[in-house]
């Protein structure tokens, strides 16, 4: 058996232990099957797993689909969704979380072991990824001050890195265009359309994503 980690997060047991069979036949480890989005995020905050077997309709106060969003928060990890559910308005929801694979049940084994191939190819070691998650695509390394989008490398200018830094370490909080004008501009006074040029440009790079403005005030990175 090598040295994948797989968590299972399914409420039936039945269906649970022969998804986990079918697993460590393929010689990976099962490491706990999950029967709840709680115990799910718990469980795989404090552990290091390689991919997520994910049933969409859990019980509990979360589903699948909650309960991955609220993973990705934390840290990224390869998501295969398993339903009985294909619904439109499902598929979106769980599209949005950038899933490796969407399998139906019942599952099919040739189906499960490509799918868990191709998961664990994505996150694969040599794939890089920052300490702090901005969502399933996203990340930034804060000791080297880099930002990465589904492992690759993004180049920022040195304004924009230090913008992005500055944002991050007090993400969730409004940052006043004061002071990312004498953060940034130490050396001379910047004007408005240079500040906002600054803004767009790191926006563009982020896919638009994360930063929103608070009119007349600042800024704030929302994750």
């Amino acid at each position: 058996m090598n040295d994948k980690n797989i968590l299972i997060v399914e409420d039936e047991s039945i269906i649970a232990h022969s998804i986990a069979k079918k697993v460590e036949g393929f010689g990976y480890k099962v490491t706990t099957i999950c029967s709840n989005g709680d115990s799910a995020i718990s469980y795989i905050l404090e552990h290091n797993i390689s991919v997520v077997l994910m049933d969409i309709n859990i019980k509990g106060d979360l589903d699948g689909i909650e309960t991955v969003q609220e993973i990705l928060k934390h840290i990224y990890v390869p998501i295969i969704y398993l339903t009985a559910y294909m619904d439109e308005n499902t598929i979106e929801r769980a599209v949005n979380t950038n899933p490796s694979a969407y399998l139906s049940k019942p599952i099919n084994k040739l189906e499960l072991f490509a799918s868990l191939k191709i998961a664990l190819k994505k996150n694969d070691s040599s794939i890089q990824k920052g300490d702090i998650i901005l969502d399933s695509e996203f990340s930034f390394d804060r000791k080297r001050k880099q930002l990465f989008h589904k492992g690759e490398f993004i180049k920022l200018s040195k304004r924009e890195t230090q913008l992005l830094f500055l944002l991050i370490q007090r993400k969730n909080q409004i940052v006043t265009i004061d002071t990312i004008e004498s953060e940034i501009w130490i050396d001379k006074e910047p004007n408005e359309n240079t500040r906002r040029a600054l803004i767009s440009h790191l926006r563009t790079k982020l896919n638009h994503k994360f930063i929103n403005t608070i009119s007349g005030i600042g800024y704030i990175l929302e994750i």
